[in-house]
């Protein structure tokens, strides 16, 4: 009885310092504007454990829009923002001082119809379906119907109808002529029969779609977190390209997918390189989305330079500090 106590205290003895040690992570709140494909390097970061590994206990928040994303970085209640970049850019404009640190995805959007929607043409008094009115993807969606002769509200209506997945439901439902969806509610939308009738793509070949953000002071001040914090993201991007099997098995359990749809949905994102595989910020890709923003803001002047919203600092130190420059 005595060795079995003895050896129990050592056992526990043993193990304190990792007691200790997961009681000493840094707390971060991070928030992410939608639970989708084009954020899993958050998501395998975060329950990988590759957050973990770095000292860091990320707590994740979905915020559902990328208005509400940035209301919780500016007051702190979080301290990185996953976002689509018209939020930190408006913010910028008015004076908060954020800064993107790394990339999050480019646009994989296609714009798809029912089953009597074929073309652009066809979307000429049609309702379409869009995450927000105003923000992110809406204006992307303006933009690239513009491209083509549709100017809004002349030409058609907007409703807000959520995400892609809500915006997939409604148009399967019929409740819209057309929606907006990313890779891979795209491809279950063919599987139901509904039509592709343009890429996004096809008009902005790099916009960047979104980003993290971060208050600059803040990140300032707690630099040597903000490099574990990209580290972490680094080491999920590389997994996700590297262990395909075992991440589209992930990411079917954690998007609730089908895993054909997981896998279909993870090959293209690699293959178009919708993630940087150094998350680094296409500088053409964010021009874009600069002069998207400054037309539909009305904006005077020519749009300001992507600089005046990055900060590549701590990545390029991340990635330093894993011999991956």
């Amino acid at each position: 009885m005595k060795r079995r106590i003895l050896f129990a205290g050592i056992i526990l003895l043993l193990a304190w310092p990792v007691f200790a040690s997961a009681g000493d992570k840094f707390s971060l709140p991070v928030s992410a504007s939608s639970k989708v494909l084009g954020y899993a390097p958050l998501w395998a970061a975060d329950k990988k454990g590759f957050f973990d590994r770095e000292g860091l206990d990320v707590q994740v928040t979905v915020t559902q829009g990328t208005s509400p994303s940035m209301q919780a970085l500016v007051a702190e209640s979080v301290h990185v923002a996953l976002s689509a970049n018209d939020g930190p850019i408006g913010l910028i404009e008015k004076g908060v001082h954020l800064a993107m640190i790394a990339g999050g995805s480019k646009t994989t959007h296609m714009i798809m119809g029912g089953k009597n929607i074929k073309t652009f043409e066809d979307l000429r008094g049609a309702t379409i379906g869009s995450s927000t009115l105003t923000s992110g993807t809406a204006f992307l969606l303006r933009r690239v119907l513009k491209a083509k002769g549709l100017e809004y509200p002349r030409d058609y209506s907007l409703v807000n109808v959520g995400g892609s997945g809500p915006a997939l439901m409604a148009l399967s439902a019929g409740k819209v002529d057309a929606g907006i969806l990313a890779v891979p509610l795209n491809f279950k939308a063919e599987q139901l029969g509904l039509n592709l009738v343009g890429k996004v793509t096809d008009v902005f070949p790099n916009y960047l779609l979104s980003s993290f953000s971060v208050q600059r002071e803040w990140a300032a001040a707690h630099h040597k977190e903000v490099i574990k914090f990209l580290k972490g993201l680094l080491h999920a991007r590389r997994w996700l390209e590297e262990n395909r099997e075992e991440a589209v098995s992930f990411l079917a359990d954690d998007l609730k997918l089908k895993p054909a749809l997981a896998r279909k949905g993870l090959e293209y994102y690699l293959e178009h390189r919708a993630w940087e595989p150094d998350l680094s910020i296409d500088l053409d890709g964010l021009k874009a989305v600069i002069e998207v923003y400054a037309e539909q803001a009305g904006m005077v002047g020519p749009p300001p330079p992507p600089a005046k919203y990055v900060d590549l600092t701590y990545l390029h130190e991340a990635l330093n500090e894993l011999g991956w420059r």
